[in-house]
């Protein structure tokens, strides 16, 4: 029999900065399709973790420096996913690796709007990682938003997180929805197609990169609620 604590300790010591576990009776409002039983149906609780990222390369203002950080953001997620999903199936628990970004099954190519199995941002936020914010992006107080997400889903229920129940977006900031240079937020959520049409671009010699990050960039929990260190803000 595993504890949570024990699942956490894999996680960190792979690499993981922080660790959240979810029952799976808080997913009930997902969408058809996209539920963790939709997954694997022997699930009972969905783990999430973050990975932080180098915040000077993050904030640098070079989207080429921006691309790759991101890439290889989620190349160690999913290796610390994989490596952990081998590590519990080794102890005899039923653990499946939840893809750190694409695929997608799911595209709408008139609304340009995807769908990855499982929603990481509101997984975390179930897990007590951190609150979506207004630029619909999870903010941790510690990491900020400047962290990529994992899950895995297990058939064990195990010790959960609570989940956090303050804001942390100021009422009446608008930094992100005034700031986005396509006019893709409303506070709530993202019009995917506006956003798409600037988030990502082709190069002259044909490489796609990161093109505007001011959504998380504009936001003051940029580095966390908590953090004393002020980097000068650059937009890409």
């Amino acid at each position: 029999m595993i504890n949570s604590s024990q699942i956490k300790k894999i996680l960190l010591d792979l690499g993981a900065d922080i660790c959240g576990i979810a029952p799976v009776e808080r997913f009930k409002n997902a969408p058809h399709g996209f539920h963790p039983k939709d997954i694997y149906a022997e699930c009972k609780s969905v783990v999430v973790f973050a990975k932080r990222v180098p915040a000077a390369s993050m904030l640098s203002g070079n989207r080429i420096v921006y691309t790759h950080v991101i890439t290889s953001a989620l190349k160690e997620l999913d290796r610390i996913c994989f490596n952990a999903c081998c590590f519990l199936d080794k102890l005899g628990l039923g653990a499946v690796m939840i893809p750190s970004d694409e695929p997608y099954e799911y595209w709408d190519e008139e609304k340009k709007k995807g769908k990855g199995i499982l929603s990481l941002k509101h997984a975390g936020e179930l897990a007590g990682i951190g609150v979506i914010g207004k630029n619909t992006l999870l903010v941790n107080k510690d990491l900020g938003n400047l962290m990529q997400l994992g899950a895995l889903l297990i058939d064990e229920e195990v010790e959960y997180d609570p989940m956090i129940t303050e804001s942390y977006c100021h009422d009446k900031c608008k930094l992100c929805i005034e700031g986005c240079p396509e006019h893709a937020l409303d506070g709530v959520t993202v019009d995917q197609a506006m956003c798409r049409s600037n988030v990502v671009v082709k190069s002259s010699r044909g490489d796609w990169l990161y093109n505007c990050s001011k959504c998380r960039i504009l936001c003051p929990n940029t580095l966390g609620t908590r953090h004393c260190k002020n980097y000068k803000r650059v937009t890409l």
